[in-house]
């Protein structure tokens, strides 16, 4: 019998103390509880964040600094300590650990996904847990994942995970701030379409670098592609891990695709956009039709054939990403046809495009 596949994401806030080192009690208490499920019937992935406040203390810094190269120093620094501290934990529940720091280009790049796929399903094989993180050390302002719930949900989809558990620390998402009066834990969420009137943060903890948005954001890619997500505080990880109705779960909105639609769809480096009707919107996403000139009512680049491009509705939504059959130029011409159907091919081919959830336009990589 196939064992359960879980990702499991804890942040910086749930990894450090109130005088920002490593709380060294919570990571054993994590490993405890990996260690302890390995040993029944789940593969974990644990992604982890801590590398910048790992350096911290090292470099003498008290909050984590705003400037790029201080930031990247210190995150070299405390890799390697957050890596040696799961090391070691890990090490006394008899589990090996192997390290993957992966950049936005390791998403963007068809390549490279392929390859960060293939090292993990390697792992996962020899019984390794998987120690994933951003590499800070040499992601840029304008280049990176952004946050590590992000980071999370992309693994969840290169590894084709059962179920994700997002670990923060409060116990759920609520219908507003938890010190809101009033406010209430939401226990299920089945369509984004629910979420509309739920008040939730972009800031996180000093240490952080997201609030409880980007976990909203997170699960709702990941259920997306047909995996269970959970986000619940660190001090739940044992019943999260055991199944147990705990914190807020976003049950799975979508079917799980293949490997090259989900890179497609979730982490490939968009060169331009396309702007289409209300038709074509439902002939690609409900009718699963190939995206025809007929549709097309302008477009932005400049972009080349076989470029990746953003599929926009009249609302401005991403609505699909796909491989264009056309350059810019070529598209121009194409356009000014007195009749398009003698376009002597898609614009989008069906086999070159896959669908995103909505509002993905907030999370496509840039």
């Amino acid at each position: 019998m196939a064992k359960e596949r879980v990702v499991v994401k804890i942040g910086s806030s749930s990894l450090t103390r109130p005088d920002g080192g490593l709380d060294l009690n919570r990571i054993d208490m994590v490993c405890a509880a990996v260690a302890a499920q390995s040993r029944k019937d789940k593969e974990i992935i644990v992604v982890t964040s801590g590398s910048i406040a790992a350096g911290l203390g090292p470099l003498g810094l008290d909050t984590p600094p705003s400037d790029l190269s201080l930031a990247q120093a210190a995150a070299s620094i405390g890799q390697g300590i957050l890596m040696t501290r799961w090391t070691q934990a890990f090490t006394l529940y008899g589990k090996v650990t192997g390290q993957i720091l992966l950049t936005a280009p390791d998403m963007m790049r068809r390549e490279h996904y392929a390859n960060a796929r293939q090292a993990l399903e390697r792992l996962l094989a020899l019984g390794v847990v998987p120690i994933v993180n951003e590499n800070d050390a040499v992601a840029t302002d304008e280049l990176r994942l952004g946050d590590n719930d992000r980071l999370a949900a992309l693994v969840s989809h290169l590894v084709t995970a059962d179920r994700l558990i997002l670990l923060t620390d409060v116990d759920g998402l609520y219908t507003a701030s938890p010190r809101t009066p009033g406010a209430r834990l939401i226990p299920k969420v089945s369509s984004p379409d629910e979420l509309q009137d739920i008040s939730v943060t972009t800031r996180g903890s000093g240490l952080g670098t997201g609030g409880m948005v980007t976990k909203v954001i997170a699960a709702s890619m990941a259920a997306a592609n047909g995996t269970k997500v959970r986000v619940t505080s660190a001090d739940n990880l044992v019943p999260a891990l055991g199944g147990e109705d705990v914190g807020t779960l976003f049950t799975p909105t979508g079917t799980r695709r293949g490997a090259r639609r989900l890179w497609l769809a979730y982490a490939a480096d968009s060169q331009g956009s396309i702007f289409v009707d209300a038709g074509a919107v439902h002939a690609i996403t409900a009718g699963k039709h190939s995206l025809l000139a007929a549709g097309v009512r302008g477009y932005s680049g400049p972009f080349s054939a076989g470029d990746v491009v953003n599929i926009l509705g009249e609302d401005g939504q991403i609505v699909a990403r796909g491989f264009s059959g056309y350059s810019q130029a070529e598209l121009e011409q194409i356009l000014a046809m007195p009749d398009r159907s003698l376009a002597p091919r898609p614009v989008v081919h069906r086999d070159d495009l896959a669908e995103l959830w909505p509002g993905a336009k907030t999370i496509v990589l840039k």
